[in-house]
């Protein structure tokens, strides 16, 4: 495997983490429907811009179906995934929703790639570690069956995004007009979901707060969505030079990044089976990089 694969991944990974905790921080003041369909508008602005810059509108094509794809499932895995997080236990929800690493994974496979024994070994390993960082609860309060399906769903959605996104360009400033059409299409889609909440009761902002609220998070909106783009160039290089086996469980370390910046920034106290996690991520991390 290419050292700019794991590279990559891994840098896929960090961007990632960085992004769902701010994301986290932010729904702790503003609805999540909001956070999303404002941070993603940044996104849209920032690439329409190098889009127009770079010249990529000639990189059109039919291929760009699978970044509309992409910018489809997207928001119905994140709103899946908010949901079944609301209805908890999050212990449980939160390492469940890396599940999806299982969707790219299993393309890889079909489409002919065979990771050599390390590799395998890396990927049990890391998959493994992935699962436990997000802390999982082994007893407690019983799961609800809806939390249950609706993480699988978000699983199989944020596991989908990957694949599509691997397919939608084969060159840099392709990658540039895919990402612009993903996010214009998660714009559309979100903000169409967003109207449809608020004609039905819901609130689009805090109570009693008005846009100012917004305008405020700007600088943290536009950290989450530009880094959540960034993150899906990097993970499309990734797949594109290397195993996207290989690309995706490394990708797919973020759980493990998001722990550790709450450890750091809100000093959480890592539980033992979230660090037993990160440490079996990062043994995996290896067996892939080496392998």
């Amino acid at each position: 495997m290419s050292g700019l694969t794991a590279l990559f991944a891994l840098a896929t990974s960090l961007m990632w983490g960085l992004a769902d905790f701010g994301g986290g921080l932010l729904t702790r003041r503003i609805p999540a429907l909001t956070v999303v369909v404002a941070s993603q508008c940044v996104a849209v602005v920032v690439l329409g811009a190098v889009v127009v810059a770079t010249g990529a509108w000639s990189e059109w094509g039919p291929q760009l179906w699978f970044a509309v794809g992409a910018g489809l499932v997207g928001p119905v895995a994140m709103l899946s995934f908010y949901k079944a997080l609301a209805l908890g236990p999050m212990g449980v929800v939160s390492p469940l929703g890396s599940l999806g690493v299982a969707v790219p994974v299993g393309v890889g496979l079909f489409l002919g790639e065979r990771p050599g024994l390390a590799q395998f070994a890396g990927i049990a390993v890391a998959v493994a570690g992935i699962v436990l960082a997000g802390g999982p609860e082994l007893r407690g309060a019983p799961v609800q069956r809806q939390a249950v399906l609706l993480t699988l769903l978000a699983a199989f959605g944020f596991g989908a995004v990957m694949a599509l996104i691997a397919e939608a360009s084969s060159s840099v400033t392709g990658l540039f007009l895919a990402l612009f059409v993903q996010r214009v299409t998660n714009v559309a889609a979100g903000g169409t979901a967003l109207y449809v909440s608020v004609r039905r009761g819901g609130k689009a902002l805090p109570e009693g707060a008005g846009m100012g609220v917004i305008w405020s998070a700007l600088p943290a909106l536009a950290f989450v969505g530009l880094a959540d783009v960034a993150a899906n160039g990097t993970y499309a290089i990734a797949a594109q030079r290397g195993p996207v086996a290989v690309a995706a469980v490394l990708a797919s370390l973020y759980p493990v990044v998001t722990a550790l910046a709450a450890r750091g920034v809100l000093k959480e106290r890592l539980r033992g089976v979230q660090a037993a996690g990160a440490g079996l991520a990062l043994v995996g991390t290896v067996l892939l990089a080496t392998g």
